[in-house]
């Protein structure tokens, strides 16, 4: 038996919907999904729906479950919480996390959906895309023991780093951002804070985060020698410029990209994507990471919410979008 759903689609650079789906009831081997929260992440998010990715990149920025094409029309996003329907008994009643777009309700395959765990509020496990984002990186990273570290920009995947990095025994971590407001959040995860030009430099790593020609400028100028940064930024169609003159040779600075598509190599043998998206939920289970979600809003204002996030009119780490109990 069908059933209806309703979708946020980005309909053209700028400009959002909502659209009514018909859904198929599920077949063996699925489940149908119905939404308790989803999470605008605003950076990718707010590029996707500025019409920001470059014709270059249109197959690798692909969402799992996206439908159209970039730049639009587009059913795009990756961060979906909600309570499974119908499907397999052992899953009927059960939280999921899912890598799918804003939308009410949806079918997908059983593999589709890791369980979040109980000691995990369903309204903060929207923050696990992020978060295995931000345990990939640190696999790549491999930061040890009394590191000196700086994480420069205070975004959704800067803040999630720093959340991780503050766990090592020894390290001297501090968050750096240009906006003042991110003390508070860096305060809220228990982490050192400091504006660009205050920042302790000789670090042994720095984690880049900002999407700034300036923010990476400044990432090689804190690093001690043979330091390296890790970019995680993501600049769509921008190029920009580093200074690789100066000391860059002299000093053996690294620069080394980290992108969440692939299970970082670094990592223990055999883990898959399964595997890091189950730690990244377990990692979820510490309250402090609530400081990440900075808003919410009804899934029926998406079309008017989204213009604002892209402006910056609503800042915002994690939006997050809640949905009204549809049955």
């Amino acid at each position: 038996m069908n059933s209806s759903a309703r979708a946020f689609w980005l309909r053209s650079p700028g400009h959002g919907e909502l659209r009514d789906v018909t859904l198929a009831a599920p077949g063996e081997g699925e489940v149908l999904v119905r939404s308790l929260y989803s999470g605008v992440s605003r950076g990718t998010e707010t590029l996707v729906f500025r019409g920001g990715v470059p014709e270059s990149q249109h197959a690798v920025m692909r969402a799992p479950f996206q439908e159209g094409e970039f730049p639009g029309p587009v059913k795009y996003g990756y961060l979906n919480v909600g309570v499974v329907e119908d499907g397999p008994d052992g899953l009927i009643g059960r939280t999921v996390f899912c890598l799918y777009p804003h939308q009410t309700r949806y079918v997908v395959p059983v593999n589709a959906v890791t369980v979040v765990p109980e000691r995990v509020p369903p309204a903060r496990a929207v923050l696990a895309g992020t978060v295995e984002t931000a345990v990939n990186a640190l696999w790549d990273a491999a930061p040890l023991v009394g590191d000196r570290i700086a994480v420069i920009g205070g975004g959704m995947v800067g803040c999630s780093v720093a959340a991780l990095l503050a766990r090592f025994p020894g390290v001297r971590l501090q968050l750096v951002d240009a906006d003042p407001a991110r003390a508070k959040t860096a305060e809220a995860l228990g982490i050192g804070f400091a504006a660009p030009e205050d920042a302790l430099g000789d670090c042994d790593l720095v984690v880049h985060a900002s999407a700034t020609e300036q923010g990476l400028t400044r990432a090689l100028e804190l690093l001690a020698p043979e330091g390296t940064v890790l970019e995680l930024s993501w600049y769509g169609d921008r190029r920009i410029a580093l200074p690789l003159g100066e000391a860059f040779h002299s000093r053996r600075l690294t620069v080394r990209s980290s992108q969440v598509g692939t299970v970082s190599p670094a990592a223990r043998a055999g883990r898959s994507y399964a595997d890091r998206l189950a730690l990244a939920l377990d990692l979820l289970a510490d309250p402090a990471l609530d400081a990440l979600i900075t808003g919410e809003s009804a899934f029926e204002e998406l079309p008017e919410v989204l213009p604002k996030l892209a402006s910056g009119e609503i800042p915002a780490l994690c939006h997050r979008v809640r949905y009204a109990d549809i049955r």
